[in-house]
């Protein structure tokens, strides 16, 4: 019989990999540290010349990766870094693989938020969290290093939900927006009836069983699921958002969560690229320099994050 998901040799190797991790006791705990593990099994040493120190911005645990070389004039471009994780696992570590790189690869200060994680600290926490630690750089940018004009905002997963919903509520206050959003097969709220959700029930990594666990957890009320800064699928108006990189899975449950929001933001006259993510599982980019269909995603990652950052091509 024929795999649904026909996965590359070496992706379906980095999956496997992945499973392997098994947690060690039962409960949240076992869980976390299970994604702990797996995430130092993917993360390489660091690029040479990085500066990375421990933070806090607005209240809230953060970490900044500083490229080597003379500061400019007008500061470094800057990312804040969202990381995934179901808004229930991961912190400043897990996604080093990701944050590290991106200051490399970017010359660009990049800084990573350890928000609250649910179910301890549910919704609204995270999105707290991340919004203090943007205003916290606009507050001390500066004394960061960062160009406050080439300022843009990543996530993937749960981090690019809450990216998402980062930039809605920056224009709702009407408060400086980031110069881009990249957001990294995200969650954004889609229904039940979208046809991924059944198509891709059972995806490798990301079930849709997993997904109504997670939101479970992020939310201590579930009508809460209407608001637009927990989905951001549910907000009535997507115009003047920052343009858009949105990167889906083509195996993912959340695969038509990118989709819808591609198409709101561009009916609303938003700038959005897209890349639909052939071949690819949610949670790949871990197989970054082992898979070359993911290595083309973080390739499209980079290239948005030059337009927005204004860095032009290299």
């Amino acid at each position: 019989m024929t795999s649904p998901y026909p996965l590359s040799a070496e992706l379906a190797g980095f999956v496997a990999q992945t499973l392997a991790f098994n947690a060690t006791e039962p409960g949240l705990n076992g869980m976390r540290e299970a994604y702990s593990r797996m995430s130092r099994a993917f993360t390489p040493e660091r690029p040479a010349g990085l500066a990375v120190t421990e933070l806090e911005l607005g209240g809230v645990p953060a970490r900044r990766y500083q490229p080597g070389g003379v500061r400019p004039e007008n500061g470094w471009p800057g990312v804040l870094y969202l990381h995934g994780g179901g808004w229930v696992v991961g912190d400043l570590d897990s996604h080093d693989f990701i944050t590290a790189d991106l200051a490399a690869q970017l010359n660009a200060v990049v800084i990573a938020v350890d928000y609250r994680l649910a179910p301890e600290h549910p919704f609204p926490a995270a999105f707290d969290d991340c919004l203090a630690a943007w205003r916290g750089i606009n507050a001390a940018h500066h004394d960061l290093g960062i160009d406050p004009r080439r300022l843009a905002v990543a996530g993937d997963s749960a981090g690019g939900n809450l990216a998402a919903a980062l930039c809605l509520a920056l224009r709702d206050t009407g408060e400086p927006l980031p110069c881009g959003q990249a957001l990294i097969y995200p969650g954004l709220g889609g229904g039940h009836d979208l046809p991924s959700r059944s198509q891709c029930a059972d995806a490798p990594l990301l079930s849709s069983a997993d997904l109504d666990c997670y939101l479970a957890l992020y939310l201590s009320d579930a009508s809460q699921q209407h608001n637009p800064y927990v989905m951001p699928l549910q907000a009535c108006n997507f115009a003047q958002l920052p343009a858009a990189f949105i990167a889906v899975a083509e195996f993912d449950p959340l695969h038509d969560d990118g989709l819808s929001y591609r198409d709101a933001l561009t009916a609303a006259g938003v700038p959005v690229a897209f890349h639909p993510g052939l071949g690819l599982v949610h949670g790949c980019l871990r197989a970054r320099g082992l898979a070359a269909e993911v290595d083309l995603l973080y390739a499209q990652l980079l290239a948005a994050l030059r337009r927005f950052l204004g860095l032009g091509a290299s």
